[in-house]
């Protein structure tokens, strides 16, 4: 993979923290900074697709607790009665 160097202003209790940690990691404090790095470009990025691309109908309005419970309740009890009688 082809890198890229670039400067960057840091915090010195932070450095101190990435020079701990690739020493006791056995890593260089590099590599800690380019995961950093990494992570931060992900967690960033802007995807073409939304997560979830389904949707799904409802009341129009935030479930209470209790709705939410027997919804899921109703749900697996159904497919635990339908698996019931396919093994039979």
């Amino acid at each position: 993979m082809s890198m890229k160097r670039t400067n960057v202003y840091a915090d010195p209790e932070d450095l101190a923290i990435i020079k701990e940690a690739a020493k006791r990691r056995g890593i260089s404090e590099a590599e800690i900074i380019r995961q950093g790095i990494h992570l931060a470009a992900m967690a960033n990025r802007v995807w073409e697709e939304p997560l979830f691309s389904r949707t799904f109908e409802g009341p129009g309005r935030t479930l209470s607790k209790s709705e939410v419970r027997d919804t899921v309740t109703e749900a697996v009890r159904r497919e635990t009665d339908s698996g019931s009688g396919s093994a039979a």
